[in-house]
Order: structure tokens, then sequence, then C-alpha cells
């Protein structure tokens, strides 16, 4: 089955950012070329409740797909994300299965959906903000963010981007499809799909929603994904 890796990568030493930055062209070149990788973007990632225009320089993001799960494990154990791994203070890489997805990035249909939701499921949004209608997405989507990350019951999430302002991507973990719903069906979040229809914000956009198969490593000191750390921290 297709797996999609998210790698979250914590750059905390001056040095170590700098090196990331100068990463920008030459981890593209080598990602090109890792065997068993069919899409693949690196992406920055916002301060605050980490979807907001004001980067965090600390932060970045590699997303990969790949035809196989045993691809996607010898995969992100090479290569570039290696050697991001050897520089990050910190990582954390989420193995993701996609059981629903609509629209397209960069002109491509990357996820290839079967089955259904099982567990914990994740979120994703990825859009490309028309110019014109930047002023107006970044008035609204700050708060849904907020409300987003204030949700008891959201496990995870992250605003990561492929270019500040314009070409941006939600990414949110929750116990079951069932809450997420719920939580989409709610005001705020209805009307910033409303404003996206009628105002046509983005250019381009995708909706997908992955099974969660395996994870590694650690953010913020603890796997955020541990159903005990996430009961503590509800409580």
């Amino acid at each position: 089955m297709q797996t999609i890796t998210l790698c979250l990568f914590r750059f905390d030493r001056t040095a170590a950012r700098l090196w990331v930055l100068g990463q920008m062209v030459a981890a593209r070149v080598a990602l090109a070329r890792q065997p068993g990788l069919e899409f693949c973007k690196i992406c920055g990632s916002g301060t605050g409740q980490g979807f907001t225009p004001r980067p965090n320089w600390g932060v970045w993001a590699i997303l990969g797909v790949w035809g196989t799960h045993a691809a996607a494990q010898q995969g992100v154990a090479s290569g570039a994300f290696a050697r991001w791994d050897q520089r990050a203070d910190e990582s954390y890489t989420l193995f993701l299965e996609p059981y629903s997805a609509r629209g397209r990035w960069s002109g491509r249909a990357p996820f290839r959906p079967e089955g259904v939701a099982d567990g914990p499921v994740a979120a994703m949004t990825r859009a490309s903000v028309r110019p014109a209608r930047a002023l107006r997405f970044w008035g609204q989507v700050p708060d849904i963010s907020a409300r987003v990350g204030a949700d008891p019951n959201v496990m995870f999430k992250i605003g990561i981007g492929e270019m500040p302002l314009l070409r941006q991507v939600t990414f949110s973990v929750w116990p079951d499809a069932g809450t997420m719903a719920e939580f989409a069906r709610r005001g705020p979040h209805q009307q910033a799909i409303r404003a996206v229809r009628e105002e046509r914000w983005f250019s381009e956009e995708l909706y997908a929603r992955f099974r969660i198969s395996a994870r590694k490593g650690t953010w913020q000191g603890r796997d955020p994904l541990d159903p005990a750390a996430f009961t503590q921290e509800a409580a």
C-alpha cells in the first residue's frame, strides 16, 4: 500500500538553521534522485499555533510519497532524510496511509486512497492562495487554526508551507474520523469553507485523510500520539 511520510525536524542551533537554509537547493536535487520516492515537498513552518504568516526558522518538514511501507522505512533512513536527521536537535516521522483524497498538488494527484478510516486519523489541507486573496485568507485562517489548537480532541497539529503566505498546508491528528468531522461542521470552519468557494481564495487545493500506520522519534520531548501522553495532557 502507498505510504506517505511526514518528517518533522527541529533545529535549535544557529549553525544548524543556516545549514538547513542552504539545503533548499541541495536537498531538492538529492530527493529527486532518492530511490522509491514518488513525490516530495520540502516545507517550512509557522510560529504560534503553527499556521501563521510568520515563519519559524527552526522547524522544517519533508513530505514524501512512497510505493510501499518498506520503501518508506528504508527511504527515511537514508540520503537527505538521514542527513537532516543527523543535524536536527529533534525529529519526528509519521507514516500515513491515505483513505480519502481529492484535489491536486502542483498539478498532480499524489495520493492513491484505499480502504476506510481506522483508529486515529490525520487530516491534511493544502492550498495555493491567490495573491489577490492573501490578505483576506490570513485575516481568517489564524483564528481557525487557534480554535483547532484549543480543541481538546486534537492530538497533534502543525502548519507548514512551501512558500510564505501563498502555498500552505495544515496537518492535524484526531482520535477518530467522527471527532474530526464534528469539528469541521462547527461555525468558524464552515464560514471559511463558504468564503473559499464564494470568493475563490485558492487557485489549487487538495484535501486528504490518512490512517496512521507507524511513527518514530519525539516532538517536544515526547511522542504526541502516545495514548497515555494524550490522556494526561487532556486531563
